[in-house]
C-alpha cells in the first residue's frame, strides 16, 4: 500500500485507546517514511517524530531553526504511509499563541495523531543542552490553551512538555510537578517532563497528574 488504510481520525481514536491508565506503550522514533514502515513492521503501537532528528536530517542544530512548513511536511509524509498513530515534536509552536493555533490545525491537516509543545523561550534549544530558558507560567499555559481551543478533532492529542526540571536546579522537580499540573488545567491531554534524573522523578510527575506521561528515552539523557 502506498498510503495508510486508516484515516487520520481513526488513528487518533486508536491513540486515545492506547493511552489508558496503567498502560505503557513504546513509540520508537521515525524521521522518514521508510523508517516509519520499519517501526510498523516490528509491531510497535505508534511512532514519534522527533524535532531534533528532523533538524539534524536538514543538517541543522536543534535550536529552533526548523519551520512549521518543514515539520508539517515531513511529519505528514511519515503519517501518510503507516497505520500507526504518529506524535510529532512541535517545539514551542513556532511562535506566539496565535501561531500555536495555526500549528495545531496544520498538523491536523497533515494527518498527525498528536503533538507536543514545550515551555522554552523561542528560539528553543534541545532539551539535553545546557543554558535553556523557559517562559513564565502564564505564557506556557497560554500556548496550551491556544492549542486545545484550535483543534477541530477532540482526539488530536495535545501534549505539554516542560523543561523546568533542567532549569531550576535544586527545586526543579517541584517546579516541574507544579507546572505539569497547571498545563493539564490549561488543556493538556498528556505531559512530557523533560530532563528527569531518575525513575523516582517520573513517579512523582505521574502521581501528580491524571493524564499520560511521556518518558523520552535516548542514549544521552
Amino acid at each position: 500500500m502506498l498510503y495508510s488504510k486508516l484515516t487520520a481520525a481513526q488513528k487518533r481514536i486508536r491513540l486515545s485507546e492506547l493511552l489508558q491508565p496503567g498502560a505503557a506503550v513504546q513509540f520508537p522514533g521515525a524521521y522518514t517514511p521508510i523508517s516509519a514502515k520499519l517501526v510498523e513492521e516490528q509491531g510497535f503501537s505508534g511512532l514519534y517524530v522527533s524535532g531534533a532528528v528532523l533538524a539534524n536530517e536538514l543538517a541543522l542544530p536543534d535550536i529552533g531553526l526548523t519551520t512549521l512548513t518543514e515539520v508539517a511536511q515531513r511529519a505528514g509524509q511519515i503519517a501518510r504511509v503507516t497505520d500507526l498513530p504518529a506524535i510529532v515534536d512541535a517545539d514551542t509552536g513556532f511562535g506566539e499563541p496565535m501561531n500555536v493555533a495555526r500549528t495545531i490545525q496544520e498538523l491536523e491537516n497533515a494527518g498527525l495523531a498528536g503533538c507536543h509543545l514545550e515551555d522554552q523561550v523561542n528560539p528553543k534549544r534541545c532539551g539535553h543542552l545546557d543554558n535553556k530558558a523557559v517562559v513564565d507560567l502564564a505564557t506556557a499555559t497560554q500556548r496550551v490553551a491556544a492549542a486545545a481551543s484550535a483543534r477541530r478533532d477532540p482526539n488530536f492529542l495535545i501534549m505539554a512538555r516542560t523543561d523546568v526540571r533542567g532549569v531550576e536546579g535544586a527545586g526543579g522537580l517541584r517546579a516541574a510537578v507544579d507546572r505539569a499540573k497547571a498545563l493539564v488545567d490549561a488543556g493538556a491531554d498528556a505531559i512530557f517532563p523533560e530532563a528527569m534524573k531518575d525513575l523516582s522523578e517520573f513517579e512523582a510527575v505521574c502521581a501528580a497528574v491524571d493524564v499520560p506521561v511521556l518518558a523520552n528515552m535516548t542514549e544521552f539523557g
